[in-house]
């Protein structure tokens, strides 16, 4: 985990420091830093960092990252997500449980995700009304419901 949390901040650096104009440079940029990455994790990064590309005024496109009230403006779509559609969180071990409202678990695991919990490691919805979220080794229930609510205040569990 934490080789992804440096490479999403090389991305940022390099975005923030360079024209790019396609996964490939990244990806060459990427490499020169030291990190090896497929298209694929590349793709899901961008897409995590909500990276998305401009028209440079005349036949081109480069990557740029949202400012921060877009980023404040999603998170704030995601947090009412969460809220609208959790009943209750319990865990055992690493393992958090999310009851879901009927219909729900996929916006509430997409919530999860997206609020960039660094303690995640990542979630799978049920078919229906839970959600499963896999947390790291060494993190207790307790301490990712403390994170949540740093991220939502007025969740009640």
């Amino acid at each position: 985990m934490k080789e992804r949390l440096a490479r999403l901040k090389a991305i940022k650096k390099l975005i923030k420091n360079y024209r790019i104009e396609s996964q490939e440079a990244l990806l060459q940029y990427l490499e020169k830093d030291g990190f090896t990455v497929t298209q694929a994790t590349l793709s899901r990064d961008l897409k995590l960092l909500k990276v998305g590309k401009v028209s440079d005024g005349h036949n081109g496109y480069y990557y740029t990252l949202p400012g921060d009230d877009e980023r404040k403006e999603s998170e704030k779509s995601y947090i009412q997500d969460f809220l609208r559609g959790y009943i209750s969180i319990d865990w055992a071990g690493n393992l958090v449980v999310v009851k879901t409202f009927s219909g729900h678990s996929d916006s509430v695991a997409l919530a999860i995700d997206n609020l960039n919990i660094d303690d995640v490691l990542g979630t799978i919805a049920g078919r229906d009304n839970t959600v499963f979220v896999a947390i790291r080794e060494g993190t207790t229930g307790e301490e990712f419901l403390t994170q949540m609510k740093e991220k939502i205040p007025e969740l009640e569990a």
